[in-house]
């Protein structure tokens, strides 16, 4: 049969996978870097931005960042005390659970640690995300912002068509009674996050965690609490977790 000339629908969002080059890539990369560097940190970051991530790797930029598959940088760095490439590297591969990365670096402890804790960055929420307080627009002139700048008359069908039962009288954007963008502990909706981005309300707070490190003169790994304080234990759980696959850099 003759091939349809209809037009159809081509997804240019589509990435291809890097394949065995790219995990191979990963694989050369993290090795090199865990002979060229001391320390080994297995690392999570609280609502990914690659704008503020871009702004960490700026400040190590001597040292070394990967966000790869957790079983491929685990391979590399050795799944079992047998194919390690260094002693107790696979306590960093026991590590890698759920979406973390690694940080290869020179850098002290403390460094890394004060480094981590300084910085973080107030952004827009995304959907899904858990609303952290109420968020309510008050009856009359739409108002946003802690100086109560009104909106421009233009936003008014936007505002309607995300759910704010809006009018437009002499020229100003209004609504007849309070309305309530969301409850604090809400699942936040695709709506929601874009009436409070258009609102300049920021929920989501991107950070990085660190979870545990390994030093060249040790034989075993450094596991952090939520107090940011060490203690000396095993990092072991299963490797489940999958993040992007591809190297940071």
């Amino acid at each position: 049969m003759p091939k349809a000339k209809r037009a159809q629908v081509v997804t240019l969002s589509k990435t291809k996978s890097k394949g065995k080059d790219g995990k191979a890539k990963v694989i050369e990369g993290v090795r090199e870097a865990v002979e060229k560097y001391n320390y080994v940190w297995v690392f999570s970051v609280n609502n990914m931005r690659n704008q503020y991530l871009k702004q960490v790797r700026k400040d190590f930029s001597t040292s070394r960042f990967f966000f790869g598959r957790n079983k491929v940088m685990a391979k590399a760095l050795g799944n079992t005390p047998e194919d390690e490439i260094k002693e107790g590297l696979h306590q960093v591969s026991e590590a890698l659970v759920g979406d973390v990365g690694l940080l290869c670096t020179n850098d002290s402890v403390e460094e890394v640690q004060a480094a981590m804790s300084s910085f973080s960055a107030d952004d827009y929420a995304r959907a899904g995300t858990i609303a952290t307080y109420r968020v309510v627009v008050s009856a009359g002139e739409v108002l946003r912002g802690y100086d109560k700048e009104p909106f421009p008359n233009n936003m008014e069908p936007q505002l309607r068509e995300l759910g704010m039962p809006t009018l437009l009288r002499q020229g100003k954007i209004t609504i007849d009674s309070d309305y309530v963008i969301c409850e604090e502990g809400d699942t936040l909706t695709p709506q929601q996050t874009q009436l409070l981005k258009h609102f300049w309300q920021k929920m989501a707070v991107f950070k990085i965690k660190l979870m545990a490190y390994w030093h060249s003169s040790s034989e075993y790994v450094k596991v952090c609490n939520d107090s940011d304080d060490e203690d000396e234990e095993d990092a072991g759980s299963d490797n489940e977790g999958e993040a992007s696959d591809e190297d940071m850099e």
